[in-house]
């Protein structure tokens, strides 16, 4: 038998309070694109961290081409021939092309003759990049070609991706797959990690799946439905979210002509942006990332000001407001940026409760923090959105992303809005997670909230929205109701082109 690329034995690795891998075994093999499947906290990135010389198992062992394999640091890794592109990016604005690659490399070459390698390396695999562009200019699908060429500069054996089109555009999503099966048919492996099931389906030679830190199954993907992949990771059948037919209520927040120049000299200012959401309505947003998003989230959450009249909740112009004031008046919003903007990474799960919910759950008694009840809180949020974590004193940064993901948006939902926005609720969390949250924000509109989701993800937006708008540049289209909404017409939208849509009212 051929000798697998990296052979995986036994590793197991333990946190206090918990078991992140348990006893697990799987091969790659030369020239395969193997997926890593399983739901938030099954153990998928610490295994990958082990791989990448991140994270030392406490048992078990790993061999890389028949050798033993057990690196102590990435720089090791990459000196087997193993390169990672990590779902977050780690690029500066302010720098180049080149000068970003040149940092994650451990040797590089002249900027000079770097920026030819960029040039070449990009040009052959499909890839192009200018190594001399600011990376701040760079779209979210940009980016993530500089991590990758870093990568491919290092002539790597077996590349890691995790979660690598969770903030692509199908385009860009196309383009991405084409350098992957042009490695694979070079003989290269790719393990590959996403939630995504149909983009697993359509990749992938094999997958292993894991549940609660074990090997649970292993399978063809090509030959199983994504439901049914979905059904390996939960090891229980998937509730698929429902909505009954209603008749939205009164305007309960409404945009008129909002123009915001962005702080940010990387961001994208907002012009002429005019709609209005009402009770029991949600309405999706969508747009390629970098179009607006995070400076409209922003506007609408009182961290940038808006003109007098620009933002109104139940008629009441709340625009020169601050974020605390708008949340007692019931606007209350959750940014796509989890690690750091949504929760603070040193603060406990208790203390990320009490950051948001200090007035709207009384966590506050004359100026005193009822900790009891702050904690009782962050509880009822791990206890509804299932957040695997040991407890609510864990810190935010030691959760997995889609972990994290779920308390924040539990979090937001459990203080019961009248107003609430979401930029990009389900990113990096898994089938069955993803499935609650949906369901969680469509009973919230049933209850009568209006409730706006931005979300690069259109098939979630055509799932649970009654509306559709969408941004280009900062401007937003007329929004139109999205049964009968067709995939041409979206297309259209993201383009910027509206004028068959409706009033914005």
């Amino acid at each position: 038998m051929t000798t697998p690329l990296l052979a995986i034995d036994g590793i197991t690795k333990t946190y206090p309070g918990v078991v992140a891998n348990s006893d697990v075994s799987f091969d790659i093999g030369r020239g395969e694109i193997h997926a890593l499947l399983g739901e938030n906290g099954a153990g998928k990135s610490t295994l990958v961290k082990a791989i990448y010389g991140l994270v030392r198992p406490d048992s078990g062992a790993m061999r890389w081409q028949g050798r033993p394999y057990a690196p102590a640091a990435p720089h090791e890794a990459r000196a087997a021939g193993v390169a990672m592109v990590f779902q977050h990016f780690s690029l500066f604005d302010a720098l180049d092309v080149a000068e970003n690659v040149a940092l994650g490399m451990d040797n590089p070459p002249p900027l000079r003759r770097l920026a030819a390698q960029i040039r070449t390396v990009s040009r052959d695999y499909g890839l192009p990049l200018d190594p001399g562009q600011l990376v701040g200019d760079l779209s979210a699908g940009q980016r993530q070609r500089v991590e990758i060429i870093r990568c491919l500069l290092q002539d790597p054996q077996l590349l890691i991706m995790d979660e690598p089109t969770s903030v692509l555009t199908p385009q860009e999503v196309e383009i991405l797959f084409r350098t992957l099966r042009q490695l694979r048919a070079e003989g290269r492996s790719i393990l590959y990690i996403s939630h995504k099931l149909e983009e697993i389906r359509g990749l992938c030679d094999k997958a292993t799946v894991l549940r609660l830190g074990k090997v649970v199954g292993r399978c063809d993907p090509r030959q199983k439905t994504a439901r049914e992949l979905a059904e390996m990771m939960v090891g229980t059948k998937l509730h698929q979210p429902e909505r009954p037919a209603h008749a939205p209520g009164e305007v309960l927040l409404e945009v008129k002509a909002l123009s915001l120049r962005s702080p940010s000299p990387f961001g994208t200012s907002l012009k002429e942006v005019s709609v209005a959401v009402h009770a029991g309505e949600i309405l999706g947003i969508g747009g390629v990332a970098g179009n607006g998003q995070d400076e409209l989230l922003a506007a609408l959450s009182g961290e940038l000001r808006a003109p007098p009249g620009a933002v109104s909740v139940r008629g009441e112009s709340v625009g020169h407001m601050g974020p605390n004031v708008r949340r007692a008046l019931g606007l209350l919003c959750a940014p796509e940026e989890r690690l750091g903007h949504a929760a603070a990474p040193e603060m406990s799960l208790t203390e990320n409760a009490l950051l948001t919910g200090a007035w709207r759950q009384k966590l506050v008694n004359r100026g005193f923090i009822d900790w009891t009840r702050a904690r009782g809180f962050a509880e009822a949020v791990i206890r509804r959105f299932d957040v695997r974590t040991p407890g609510p004193h864990v810190v935010a940064r030691a959760l997995s992303g889609g972990n994290l993901q779920k308390f924040v948006i539990g979090r937001e939902i459990l203080q019961r809005p009248e107003v609430l926005v979401v930029n990009q609720p389900t990113w990096g969390v898994d089938a069955a997670a993803a499935a609650a949250i949906r369901q969680a924000l469509m009973d919230l509109a049933e209850g009568g909230a209006a409730v706006v989701v931005i979300s690069q993800d259109l098939d979630e937006l055509l799932e649970i929205a009654d509306s559709f708008a969408a941004l280009n540049a900062g401007r937003l289209t007329a929004k139109r109701p999205v049964r009968g909404l067709t995939l041409d017409q979206v297309g259209l939208m993201l383009g910027g082109a509206d004028e068959a849509g409706d009033a914005a009212a």
